[in-house]
């Protein structure tokens, strides 16, 4: 791959955000040794975000009629470039980019889309038609007296050039937000920044319209998309005691889980592209037959899916989830159940929050049922593992349940056994809530759930990266492996225990792989990655809270490590912890006395 023949560009204002992305992105460009232009704009005092957004197609023009034998790549200024594939820096078509909305061929349907290209990348190559592009869009930006992003201006020239041009769309997987959560398959490259000024002006420009009719399901995603975002808008521009008081109207009413596709499984999938509304609707049966207990018609419901079409990767990790739903659903049918509460996503789970099952399962004889954290609930049922202390109800039984970040109102009146440490419990009394005295996080447990020896081991180091990390491009050393933390089935969580104990140490940016060291006694190191620290969500408070609640000799925190392991002394960072006996029994007791207070209540 010649990078000498390729230049990438950019502008910013003067402002400190802005700015703040352009330090950020010279970065990414200097350590890929990429020739760049990045330069920083004068905003008059008249001029808006959007009239600094056109100013993007004069500029590329300019770029490229200084550099005519080279290619030319945009990138807006707030989003990350960690690497340029050989696919994608030696492209041989007019232009490469990403879809609309980053989507897949899948969800190509431009007909029924207002734009084709998602502009904030995209490359344009040396041939006279992709020049003739990029020029066309440039004189309708200089004669246009209409209000208009960049956005506008490349749509028309695309519809005006399109039947002369060639073109590659970049894979959705490429990007971190849109790629499978599995590792492997396309490499991630690009990560897309926000800033909020798109919604803000969406109505106050010029906008395309579709080429034909609407889809449902689309209609739906776009609607969903725009609560979404609506709301993290609001809550970052009201005082805290108001946004914590949104919050939780959202989250009482039943708000929260309709933004964030809860009970709606089989949408959540066609929604990302994972198949036709039908399927989705197979998929939803499935998902809701695991949850009761149906084993054979999860096992019907994906022969279905099987017969007229190969299963989707998403279609597969659906099914992997229902058979852990069922699982424990169909455990003993001649007795009531017990209702948890966890949080299941992304399929085919989260092996830290399908803890919650693992354990629990463990301590009774009875099935257990998901309960929807985010779904309006007023029967009993039980709280346990993971930082969804947000979504307590005034009928829930907590048990070792934690928060992600303070900024949250959590209810007073539920029945509290114990938490997960002392910072959740000062949460919970300064929302009007008891003393709590109880602490430590139910994952710990897992030592005596599986019981396994740690005997002689193989002299490698296992990588375990969170779900969210889990698509950014790495180099391992020779001496680590890495291993997927997305496992729900009880029978891949005794898998994955044995597989731990077998390696001298584990490095994870996953919380609950930490709190498994710490339970069997594997050496360990908590870590994230320099430049996406705040890609797992929470302020950071659930590693101390959980340190403390559990009495360990040191309070963790994720150390900021480069996505490049070969250049990190993990040697130094390396640390043994184990977690007492009494403690295990304190926390044992508690979800013995959770059980005991569900029975009664459900009485």
């Amino acid at each position: 791959m010649n990078l000498s023949d390729i230049v990438v560009c950019s502008f910013h204002t003067a402002d400190e955000y802005y700015r703040g992305c352009a330090t950020s992105l010279r970065r990414h460009l200097e350590r890929i040794g990429v020739a760049y232009r990045l330069e920083e704009i004068e905003k008059a005092a008249d001029e808006d975000w959007a009239d600094i957004c056109r100013k993007k197609i004069g500029f590329l023009a300019r770029v490229c009629d200084e550099h005519p034998d080279k290619k030319v790549f945009w990138i807006d200024v707030d989003c990350a470039l960690l690497e340029l594939p050989t696919y994608v820096a030696g492209f041989t078509a007019d232009i490469i980019g990403f879809q609309r909305g980053f989507g897949s061929p899948m969800r190509i349907g431009y007909a029924n889309r207002t734009r084709f290209w998602e502009p904030c990348f995209f490359g344009i190559n040396t041939t006279p038609s992709a020049r003739k592009f990029i020029h066309d869009a440039d004189l309708l930006e200089q004669s246009a007296e209409i209000k208009a992003t960049d956005d506008y201006f490349f749509e028309e020239s695309w519809r005006s050039n399109a039947p002369r041009l060639s073109f590659q769309v970049i894979p959705s997987a490429a990007v971190i937000s849109h790629a499978q959560v599995t590792p492997g398959g396309v490499s991630t490259f690009f990560s897309f920044g926000a800033s909020g000024n798109v919604s803000n002006f969406k109505h106050r420009v010029k906008q395309h319209g579709r080429l034909g009719g609407s889809d449902s399901v689309r209609a739906l995603r776009g609607l969903r998309h725009q609560a979404l975002r609506g709301a993290k808008l609001m809550e970052r521009k009201l005082p805290d005691r108001a946004a914590r008081w949104l919050r939780k109207v959202a989250d009482t009413c039943g708000i929260t889980n309709v933004l964030t596709g809860g009970g709606l499984v089989g949408d959540r999938l066609a929604l990302n592209g994972a198949g036709s509304p039908h399927r989705s609707r197979i998929v939803s049966e499935m998902i809701i037959a695991g949850q009761r207990g149906e084993v054979s018609r999860v096992d019907e419901a994906f022969s279905r899916l099987a017969s007229s079409r190969i299963p989707s990767d998403s279609e597969i990790a659906a099914k992997r989830a229902a058979d852990a739903f069922s699982e424990y659903a169909s455990k003993n049918p001649d007795a009531d159940p017990i209702r948890l509460a966890w949080w299941p996503h992304p399929f085919p789970g989260n092996f830290g929050d399908w803890l919650s099952p693992l354990i629990l399962d463990g301590k009774t004889d009875r099935s257990i049922l998901y309960q929807s954290p985010t779904a309006p609930m007023h029967e009993p049922h039980i709280f346990s593992t993971g930082s969804i202390g947000r979504f307590i109800k005034p009928s829930s039984i907590v048990v070792g349940t934690g928060i992600s970040s303070a900024d949250i109102q959590i209810d007073r009146r539920a029945r509290y056994i114990s938490v997960r440490g002392p910072l959740t419990a000062e949460l919970v009394q300064q929302c009007g809530g008891p003393s709590i005295e109880s602490f430590g996080d139910p994952g710990a447990l897992i030592a005596r759930a599986i019981p396994v020896e740690r005997g002689l081991t193989n002299g490698r180091i296992a990588l375990v990266r969170h779900h969210k990390h889990a698509n950014l491009p790495t180099a391992l050393p020779e001496t680590m492996d890495e291993l997927t933390v997305l496992r729900s089935h009880p029978n891949e969580i005794r898998s994955f225990v044995a597989e731990l104990n077998g390696y001298d140490a584990v490095v994870t940016s996953a919380m609950h792989v930490m709190i498994i060291c710490h339970s069997y006694g594997i050496p360990c190191c908590l870590v994230t990655f320099e430049g996406f620290e705040s890609a797992v969500h929470g302020s950071g408070i659930k590693y101390r809270d959980y340190s403390l609640g559990v009495g360990l000799g040191a309070v963790y925190a994720p150390i900021p490590i480069s996505t490049d392991l070969r250049r990190v002394d993990f040697d130094s960072m390396i640390s043994k912890e184990k977690i007492t006996e009494s403690k295990l029994d304190e926390i044992e007791q508690a979800i013995a006395s959770g059980i005991s207070t569900y029975l009664s209540m459900s009485a």
